[in-house]
């Protein structure tokens, strides 16, 4: 796709003609069938057809901003070439049209589509990422969730959850951060952690020496551990093999859902020095009376509180930096407490994220 885009200055309707009528026989060499719409003050769209089923939408807006959009079937060094050829003259041709006078020239890579691998995911904040996907690992789907793990010549393997990016191999700084950055002793300590399915954080506890780390994951099941036997073992650099069983040395897995423990372990008067969510991020709404998962996560709060020792400290994760709303959000819940709370926060960056995470 080419973006051109300059300040018109003579008559908007004479301009979009005159590109049009200098554009078109870039596109007619090529032996494409034209079609042309024309739109009062709106400008043109004009579409070129190929016999191959490739084809390019040109739209020329009357306040001089410039559509050029390719799709073509092809795969292989000479159709790209054809392609860049192709937009080098549109290009040049405009240059020459307007005297250079052109404010912006963009060139966008190629967006691969209907391909084996699937290498477009969405940041939190709604930025698309073409990730350097070159091999599917693992996809299977779960009664809870899609689980894929897709290889990545900068991060590895990425485990990804229903479409969501959840952690990479090169994402040990997300683990550090929620364990408190190195910071914290979790020798002989009780620890619980809400979710942490992908195993990393259990993983890098368990090497602490703590006396127990109790992980609740609803989402697994039967079918799901046999699928994880196969899963964990691309992900190794994460998770070790804390997954291979339900329980070891100073572990120990839950299959349940978190609030019915949490409630237990209250009544229960079990205290824990370390309670660590890594159930999900902060919601991305803002409206915490309309949305459940607000509710949620201050349900899991307030339990969570009560299963702390007075001296014990709650790590979350947070959500993505642009999302200053919800994050502002977040903070205001905590004086909504129960009991009064202190907290502090710390922005790491996340590899495979590709953007900073408080």
């Amino acid at each position: 796709r080419l973006i051109l885009y300059r300040h018109l200055t003579d008559t908007l309707t004479a301009d979009c003609n005159a590109v049009l009528k200098a554009l078109q026989p870039i596109f007619q060499e090529q032996g494409m069938t034209e079609t042309v719409h024309n739109w009062e003050d709106h400008g043109y769209l004009a579409t070129y057809v190929k016999k191959n089923g490739s084809f390019a939408n040109l739209r020329i807006h009357p306040h001089g901003l410039v559509l050029v959009d390719l799709q073509s079937y092809n795969d292989h060094m000479k159709g790209r070439e054809e392609v860049d050829q192709l937009l080098n003259k549109v290009e040049e041709r405009m240059k020459e049209l307007f005297h250079g006078n052109i404010k912006r020239v963009k060139r966008l890579p190629a967006i691969l589509r209907g391909g084996v691998i699937d290498r477009y995911w969405p940041t939190a904040d709604g930025r698309l990422v073409e990730y350097d996907i070159d091999e599917v690992v693992y996809d299977e789907d779960s009664p809870f969730q899609n689980i894929k793990i897709l290889h990545s010549k900068q991060f590895g393997n990425i485990l990804i959850l229903s479409g969501d990016v959840n952690l990479a191999e090169s994402d040990l700084a997300y683990t550090q951060a929620i364990m408190g950055s190195g910071k914290e002793d979790y020798t002989g300590k009780e620890v619980l952690i809400l979710g942490g399915g992908d195993g990393g954080i259990l993983y890098e506890i368990v090497k602490l020496k703590p006396k127990m780390v109790t992980m609740v994951e609803i989402s697994f099941d039967k079918q799901l551990i046999i699928q994880l036997s196969s899963s964990c073992k691309y992900m190794r650099k994460t998770c070790g093999d804390v997954l291979d069983n339900l329980k070891g040395e100073c572990y120990q897995v839950l299959i349940e859902d978190c609030i019915p423990v949490l409630k237990r372990y209250a009544k229960e008067g079990r205290m824990f020095d370390y309670v660590i969510n890594d159930l999900t991020a902060v919601p991305i709404s803002t409206s915490p009376e309309e949305d459940s998962t607000w509710e949620f996560l201050r349900l899991i709060l307030d339990l969570s509180m009560k299963v702390l020792k007075q001296d014990g400290k709650y790590f979350t994760q947070g959500n993505c930096i642009n999302l200053t709303d919800a994050l502002t959000l977040y903070e205001e819940q905590l004086s909504r407490l129960y009991c009064p709370v202190e907290f502090s926060k710390e922005t790491v960056c996340v590899p495979s994220y590709m953007e900073l995470y408080p």
